[in-house]
């Protein structure tokens, strides 16, 4: 089975983001960035230029899924709606290009990268770097968050669990979600 896999952690100061390639069991590092938005004037100026770097990214490597960090929850109200609107327009973006979703808790992802849902992101990036043979890790860790969802995207294929969820078209995240559509 060959497929790319598009990995996104969202946010509205950093997004960070990793593709793979995968292809015979066995999987390649694409590219890993970061889009740093802190210098936007506005909330509603860095939802626009997610979604058009996420339509960009979707348009150039022609991913096959999505696989973004799920929300947490934090004791900042603000910082999670802002979270949590970067994410939807994440997913917005993907659906508009009829590709898959799929959610993946933070901790979820730790454990598929480390074996520790408690791993400090230093942690995940140091597998991801040996699991990858990445000759260095980055600066921030925004764009190594993103590659570990991936990642953890390709560990988690074919299991079925609770903690991830998966929405083939926006009727489909609408229907699972309507709290969030509101």
């Amino acid at each position: 089975m060959e497929k790319i896999i598009l990995g996104i952690d969202p946010g509205t100061m950093v997004m960070g983001f990793g593709l793979i390639e995968v292809k015979n069991n066995k999987i390649k590092l694409i590219t890993l960035d970061e889009l740093l938005l802190h210098k936007l004037p506005n909330q509603q100026t860095k939802l626009k230029k997610i979604f058009e770097k996420t339509l960009a990214i979707i348009d150039q490597y022609h991913p096959d899924e999505l696989a973004i960090e799920a929300q947490f929850f934090g004791v900042n109200v603000q910082s999670m709606l802002k979270l949590g609107r970067a994410q939807g327009v994440c997913i917005a973006a993907c659906l508009h290009r009829d590709m898959p979703v799929v959610e993946y808790a933070p901790k979820k992802i730790k454990m598929a990268i480390t074996g520790n849902g408690n791993a400090s992101k230093e942690q995940v990036a140091g597998m991801l770097q040996h699991l990858l043979g990445l000759k260095e890790i980055p600066k921030r860790l925004d764009a190594t968050d993103g590659l570990a969802v991936a990642v953890c995207h390709y560990l988690n294929s074919g299991k079925t669990t609770g903690t991830s969820s998966s929405y083939s078209s926006w009727d489909a995240f609408v229907k699972n979600n309507p709290n969030r559509t509101k």
